[in-house]
């Protein structure tokens, strides 16, 4: 709070004064970027709740694994780390080659998805949803989640 005593102030004085109001303008500012980064994480969050709920059913690794069988399995990561590791069984179908060719996938058996930790199988979902698939599961926790046997392509 600025004081007025009596006499004009000091040269050090208003410039402290400066210097204040410069920091408080500046921790202002620091704070208004850090909400706005804030808001869009968690819009973010908020955005791919929904589309998780409209595109897919996020299925626990018990219920993967009991029906898999049953479904296409797919990995939408890339090669590089389908070859790192897969679920036994799975073919992969990276979300970029998904969106160039969307409908590659039967309609008459469900599809099962999966990937590192949900983000890309999301999109993917989604996607698959525009073009009229109804029958989409999610692997809950992605692959890193999953404790069923995997395959290594070994080059």
């Amino acid at each position: 709070m600025l004081e007025y005593k009596g006499s004009a102030p000091k040269r050090e004085q208003i410039d402290s004064w400066k210097d204040e109001e410069t920091v408080r303008n500046f921790l202002a500012v620091l704070n208004i970027i850090l909400l706005l980064i804030i808001l869009v994480i968690v819009l973010n969050w908020l955005y791919t709740k929904i589309m998780v709920k409209r595109s897919a059913k996020v299925i626990k690794e018990d219920e993967f694994a009991e029906n898999m069988r049953k479904a296409q399995v797919i990995d939408v990561r890339d090669r590089s780390a389908f070859d790192a590791g897969h679920i036994l069984g799975a073919r992969n179908v990276s979300y970029p080659m998904m969106k160039q060719n969307p409908s590659s996938f039967r309609k008459d058996q469900p599809i099962y998805l999966y990937d590192q930790v949900m983000s890309l199988s999301v999109r993917a979902a989604n996607l698959l949803r525009k073009q009229g698939y109804t029958d989409v599961y999610i692997l809950k926790g992605g692959i890193n989640a999953w404790t069923g046997k995997t395959k290594v392509n070994k080059k």
